[in-house]
């Protein structure tokens, strides 16, 4: 059983954008029992102007690229950080996305939560450890989701150096603590 959804909310007007499902038509037979009581509306207004906006597939995909080009700098910035400070040490993993909105962060077992913690205590607000996993529980406590794409390229800098600080920080107290 295959379900694939898409929007268009985190490229356009948040909240607003067209939603689709995309499943065999047996699956789209079963799914319609259960939306047709649980659908609030369509927003028909909200609807029509996105369709003015994007037009086509080609104004969606040269709109993905406008995005592309502001967001690429401030994920380069992260991996840059990462690779200086964290490459290497055996202490953790990230990835680099094609595409989206964040980087997934791996740290030592038991670690997130500590990082994410510390992080806050300096001033940097980060998304909760384990946020990815369902209900938040993350079973390692190791994963952080990483979203640069809000703040202002040079802001972004100071806080990837203060994370990989801190992951640095709590990754040798583990280490030291599994030591003894």
């Amino acid at each position: 059983m295959v379900y694939k959804f898409a929007s268009t909310s985190k490229i356009s007007f948040p909240g607003s954008g067209v939603a689709v499902i995309a499943a065999s038509l047996n699956n789209l037979d079963d799914i319609k029992k259960y939306m047709t009581v649980q659908t609030i509306g369509h927003d028909k207004v909200n609807q029509l102007r996105h369709v003015r906006f994007f037009k086509d597939l080609d104004g969606i995909t040269e709109h993905m690229r406008k995005h592309a080009d502001i967001l690429r700098p401030k994920f380069e910035a992260v991996w840059e950080t990462f690779e200086k400070e964290l490459a290497g040490l055996g202490i953790c993993t990230w990835t680099h996305p094609k595409g989206g909105y964040f980087i997934s962060f791996d740290s030592m077992n038991g670690c997130a939560k500590e990082i994410v913690s510390k992080c806050k205590k300096a001033g940097v607000t980060l998304t909760g450890a384990g946020a990815t996993y369902p209900y938040g529980l993350d079973p390692n406590d190791s994963n952080i989701r990483i979203a640069p794409s809000y703040p202002p390229i040079n802001d972004l800098k100071t806080a990837a150096e203060l994370f990989a600080l801190c992951v640095k920080i709590v990754s040798i107290n583990k280490i030291l603590e599994e030591r003894a």
